[in-house]
């Protein structure tokens, strides 16, 4: 057994304790059987390792992607699943993962500790995938059109009632409505709840702010249902794909101030991959160009709301756009 199989085969075995000791499961190898239409095979004889991280719509990128690989012919490992960023992030660092889903704010402020907020998604894209080249040669793909970004939402009957559209427009309401509703580490991040306020001028603890009052930390999960019911907070920190904002019918608000940086979604290759298995490019760019924001809560959405598997989902997805048989 040559030494980079053997620290593949231990990497998998760590991977399914893990979950395991989590309550989860190791999704290793449980992708759908599928063809590429007309029999096509642009990778056959290539072996691939696709990773991603454990939370929902990594999970199920990870899936589609495993699944439309090994249509196209490629012997597929799967390792999606893995817990939090940094294990995916150091398999694929250490060559024993090939491609794994990532977000442009990810890659800027948690691997290279960047602290300048770039609005434009493809600007971020652009340095990110720069710095990523030259010291990585882990290949940023051109990003998807979806941004898991942060955002603020209220309810459809408050955004009416109150009148309010973009963040701007909390920011014009009186201090009484101004009530929100964060997890405590989005309100602990130097990029977070702190400084959003004061990017639109209605700093924390001040009385013609947000007083402190105003505001409830609570688990991420249950902002959304709190934020739905307008209670204790007309305002609430989600996730702009998460599927709950389509299932709750929150109205996500603008963020006009371009305060929070984009996460847009994007594959990553280890050059070596590309050069080896040109093809791989291609079939990833047809991935991409589908993906958006509304997709996104909806697949999201089918798993985590409706407790579909995301191997059938991912499928299911490929199946309806004609990319699998």
């Amino acid at each position: 057994m040559t030494a980079p199989r053997a620290r593949l085969l231990a990497l998998v075995a760590a991977l399914a304790l893990l979950l395991t000791g989590c309550g989860l499961v190791s999704s290793s190898g449980t992708f759908h059987d599928a063809t590429l239409p007309g029999g096509a095979r642009p990778l056959d004889g290539a072996r691939l390792t696709v990773t991603s991280k454990s939370f929902t719509e990594g999970v199920l990128l990870g899936k589609i992607t495993a699944t439309y690989l090994a249509a196209a012919g490629a012997e597929v490992t799967d390792l999606t699943g893995a817990p939090g960023s940094a294990s995916s992030r150091q398999a694929q660092l250490n060559g024993d993962a090939d491609v794994l889903w990532e977000y442009t704010g990810t890659g800027w402020v948690n691997y290279h500790n960047q602290t300048e907020i770039i609005p434009d998604p493809q600007e971020l894209w652009q340095a990110v995938h720069d710095i990523e080249k030259s010291e990585y040669d882990l290949e940023w793909l051109p990003p998807a059109n979806f941004n898991n970004t942060y955002a603020f939402a209220a309810s459809a009957p408050a955004a009416e009632r109150l009148g309010v559209r973009s963040l701007s427009d909390v920011a014009a309401l009186p201090v009484a409505d101004r009530t929100f509703c964060v997890d405590d580490e989005f309100f602990s991040r130097s990029d977070g709840f702190l400084p959003m306020l004061e990017k639109y001028g209605i700093p924390y603890n001040d009385p013609n702010g947000v007083p402190a009052a105003n505001v409830t930390r609570m688990d991420a999960g249950v902002v959304y249902t709190a934020t739905a019911q307008s209670a204790p907070c007309n305002f609430g920190m989600v996730y702009t794909t998460d599927g709950r904002v389509k299932n709750l019918k929150l109205v996500v608000l603008e963020d006009d101030r371009k305060f929070f940086l984009p996460y847009s979604g994007t594959a990553v290759v280890r050059g070596e991959i590309l050069e080896r298995y040109p093809p791989v490019r291609a079939l990833l760019g047809t991935i991409s160009e589908r993906l958006t924001d509304d997709l996104m809560q909806d697949l999201n959405a089918r798993v985590d709301i409706d407790g579909e598997d995301p191997a059938d989902v991912a499928y299911d997805w490929l199946k309806s756009e004609g990319l699998v048989e």
